[in-house]
């Protein structure tokens, strides 16, 4: 069962769902692009906390509560969106886990958790919004990392669910620019997010990338000439620490 926020799509002309949206990299690009004219959907699996955030972000958010692992759960409330605002232009698809550990530890449960979630989890998205995108022309955002090119010791599954969204953000660019859609997949390094268990620190973590960073790019990719796709943004701290 899914709830939403009381919603005035009256004001706004373009409209954004965002998978992940409930913290971190998430709601800051739903800020970022509601204060850019657009009415968002934003998604988590804890119904309360993104009703929660949703009601802060004001009368253009709704938040629902949806598990990406659910296609048919993803695909009804892509419906909702688009029967609510009228349209659908922009997917950023950023609901992601990790669970880290020496391969020959990983769990199957692990595996299965970070695969369906950060690549099944993104298509399943993505083929939901293809009808909707198909019809605004719309913009397609996949949140990967540089772990998605990258290997790292422990990173079994998330390197390969990384790895996995590269190359299916790639796929989608060539299958779906006919229809009018621009696909760019966003490539991090290290964010001061919520992630993996991480608690953000405003001293020890200024040095990251922050989340409001990559919301602005989010925005700047949106405002470059419709003849121009960056299909593939690497970002990176300008200075981390030294080793």
């Amino acid at each position: 069962m899914t709830s939403s926020t009381s919603t005035n799509s009256t004001s706004t002309n373009k409209s954004a769902f965002i998978t992940g949206a409930s913290k971190g990299i998430g709601l800051a690009v739903a800020r970022a692009l509601i204060a850019d004219g657009y009415a968002v959907t934003i998604t988590s699996r804890n119904q309360q906390e993104i009703q929660g955030v949703a009601a802060e972000l004001g009368a253009h958010a709704r938040g629902v509560a949806c598990d990406v692992k659910d296609p048919a759960a993803v695909q009804r409330e892509v419906n909702d969106h688009v029967q609510t605002f009228g349209t659908l232009d922009v997917l950023f698809v950023n609901a992601g886990v990790g669970h880290f550990g020496n391969i020959a530890d990983l769990s199957i449960q692990e595996w299965q958790d970070v695969i369906d979630t950060n690549l099944s989890g993104a298509f399943y998205t993505v083929k939901a919004a293809i009808p909707a995108l198909s019809q605004s022309g719309g913009y397609i955002f996949t949140l990967s990392s540089l772990a998605g090119k990258n290997p790292l010791p422990g990173g079994g599954a998330y390197n390969a669910s990384k790895f996995g969204l590269n190359g299916l953000s790639e796929v989608m660019n060539l299958d779906l620019r006919d229809r009018g859609i621009k696909v760019t997949q966003i490539m991090p390094g290290s964010v001061a997010t919520h992630f993996a268990g991480h608690t953000p620190d405003a001293e020890k973590d200024a040095w990251k990338i922050q989340p409001e960073d990559l919301a602005q790019l989010t925005v700047d990719l949106l405002h470059m000439p419709e003849r121009t796709l960056p299909s593939r943004v690497e970002v990176r701290p300008s200075r981390p620490p030294k080793k």
